[in-house]
Parts: structure tokens; C-alpha cells; sequence
């Protein structure tokens, strides 16, 4: 027991060592206890990524980026080194793509898998191979087995990925924005443009010199508006209460005249005058009767004599002849 304290300060020493190291990858959000694969992608402009800047596949995290290497003296500088969780396999075809990591402007990497892949997990095997049901309802079979992977097809660990840019929401947005700007620019220089076409012409005079005159012409209006309130306004009230005043006397005489009565002695009257017509119609009905019967006897005999005027008269210059 005579090194009992090198060893403890040695074993201290060693703990504070691992501790500094796990806490140090900790910090940057490794974890030593999981293992990992990496992989490799070279990128001309990184547009702010960092490293331990994450890893995603279809918005889930499996990784970060370990390191970024660069060498200007090429053109794609960067060379972008990721690590993702070890059960994981790419299939052949996935590519880096630089992808913006939330509205703050950071950035991440998203990896993208070709269309109808799939990402297998060595550990729990997707099986969902189901068999078509037969016409017989009694027998359906259901054959599931594990899927195996082709290693043809996945990629190997430390491979180089095909890698991409995907414009952020706040660039894109800037695009549009900055041709929206440029059209209002537009719009607003022709407009500017326009006015200063009117400025230096006599419109704008014009259209003054109209206003002012518009102006006079309500002001003699008005004025003249009031001279007549003052003079000619007050005689017609004054008239038109004298006119109201007759029609009220009027309309009193007639009251007071006991109208209804009057009207009742006229229509006495007139019904008297009607008998005293019948009466004297009915006898002079005859008369008109024996007028009338010689009138059309007095017609008669002078068409008879028209007709024949011998019967009636006869001339001879030798007197008259013997029958």
C-alpha cells in the first residue's frame, strides 16, 4: 500500500479526463456511447452551416455534422463531413441538400432519399408483405416475412453524397418581394412621371383659373341668394298669409251661409221645373200628331202633282174642247 495515493490521483486524473471528454462532446451533441457512420459531401458555398449543425431525413434528426474541411485553392471548397445513427442504411441515390433550419436563418442538412426507397432498420425489419385475398373467403393467407436488404443498392460508409441547395422560405420570399419592389418602383416613377408632365404644362393653371371662376360665380350666387331673403322672401309670406286669411273668411261665409239647405231648396226647384215640362208635353203630344199626318199629306199631293200636273191644271187658246 505504499503507491495507494499515485493510484487514487492517477484514477482521479483518469475520471476527470473521460469527464472532460464526455462532456465536451456532450456539449457538442455527440454522443460517444451510440455509434455512427459518416459520410461526405462537398459543397461551393456553405451559406452559414456550422459544425454540429443537425442531420435530418423527412424532418426527423438522425445525425450532425462532425467537421467542415475547405480548400479555396478549388472550387468546391468545402468539404462537409456528417455522421448519422449506425442502423440506418442510404439507399443509392440520396443526396446532401443544404436546406435553412428554422426562421432564425440557421442551416442544416437534409438528406434526401430517391423516390420509392426505403430506409431499413437492422434491428426491426419492415414486413408488410401481405398476399391478395382469394375467391375462397374461408382461405386468406397472410405470408408477412422480414425485407432484405440489397447491398447493391445502399450506400457504402465514408461515401461521397451527390449534394444540393435548397432556397430558404425567407429567400424565396425575398425574390418575390424584391420583383414586387421593382414593379412598384416602376409604377411609381410613371406616375411621378405623369405628374411632373402635367406641372410644366398650363393644365394644372387651367384647371385653377376654372376653380377660381367657379368660385365668383358661387359667390355673386349666394349673394344675390341673400338680397332676395332680405327684400322679395318676406312680401311673399306676406301675401301668402293675406291669401290664407281670404280662403279662412271664405271658407267661414260659406259655413255660416247654411249650404246644405240651399242646395236642398235648388234641387226642389229643379224637380218642380221637370213636372212642369211633362205637364205641359202630354197635351201637346196630339197636335204634334195631326202635324204631322198633314205635313206628310201636303207631301203627298205636291209629288202627285209634280207627277201629274194635267189633272190638275189645263190651258187652251181655243177654248175649252168637247169631250
Amino acid at each position: 500500500m505504499k503507491h495507494l495515493r499515485e493510484i487514487k490521483v492517477g484514477l482521479l486524473a483518469a475520471v476527470c479526463l473521460f469527464l472532460l471528454f464526455f462532456g465536451f462532446n456532450f456539449l457538442k451533441g455527440v454522443n460517444i456511447f451510440t455509434p455512427t457512420n459518416s459520410y461526405h459531401g462537398v459543397y461551393t458555398h456553405l451559406h452559414g452551416l456550422e459544425e454540429q449543425a443537425a442531420v435530418y431525413i423527412r424532418g426527423h434528426k438522425v445525425g450532425q455534422v462532425d467537421a467542415i474541411h475547405y480548400d479555396f485553392t478549388r472550387d468546391s471548397a468545402f468539404l462537409v463531413d456528417i455522421s448519422i445513427k449506425k442502423d440506418i442504411d442510404l439507399p443509392s441515390g440520396t443526396r446532401m441538400a443544404l436546406v435553412s433550419d428554422g426562421m432564425l436563418g440557421g442551416m442544416a442538412i437534409e438528406l434526401q432519399l430517391p423516390e420509392q426507397s426505403q430506409i431499413t432498420n437492422d434491428k426491426s425489419p419492415i414486413t408488410n408483405d401481405k398476399s391478395p385475398i382469394t375467391n375462397d373467403q374461408s382461405q386468406i393467407t397472410n405470408d408477412q416475412s422480414p425485407i432484405t436488404n440489397d447491398k447493391s443498392q445502399i450506400v457504402e460508409k465514408g461515401s461521397f453524397l451527390n449534394t444540393t441547395y435548397v432556397p430558404g422560405l425567407m429567400e424565396s420570399l425575398q425574390g418575390e418581394l424584391m420583383a414586387h419592389v421593382d414593379q412598384a418602383v416602376l409604377n411609381v416613377d410613371s406616375l411621378v412621371s405623369a405628374l411632373q408632365l402635367q406641372l410644366s404644362g398650363d393644365h394644372l393653371q387651367r384647371s385653377l383659373a376654372n376653380v377660381h371662376r367657379i368660385s365668383d360665380d358661387l359667390t355673386k350666387v349666394s349673394a344675390d341668394m341673400k338680397k332676395m331673403m332680405a327684400s322679395e322672401v318676406p312680401s311673399l309670406l306676406q301675401k301668402a298669409d293675406t291669401a290664407v286669411s281670404n280662403l279662412n273668411t271664405v271658407v267661414t261665409d260659406i259655413q255660416a251661409a247654411n249650404l246644405p239647405a240651399t242646395v236642398a231648396r235648388v234641387d226642389t226647384a229643379l224637380d218642380q221645373v221637370n213636372g212642369l215640362l211633362t205637364e205641359v208635353r202630354q197635351p201637346l203630344q196630339p197636335l204634334m200628331l195631326h202635324l204631322d199626318a198633314a205635313v206628310v199629306s201636303a207631301d203627298s199631293l205636291l209629288s202627285d202633282l209634280k207627277t201629274h200636273p194635267k189633272r190638275y191644271v189645263h190651258f187652251s187658246l181655243f177654248g175649252k174642247k168637247n169631250k
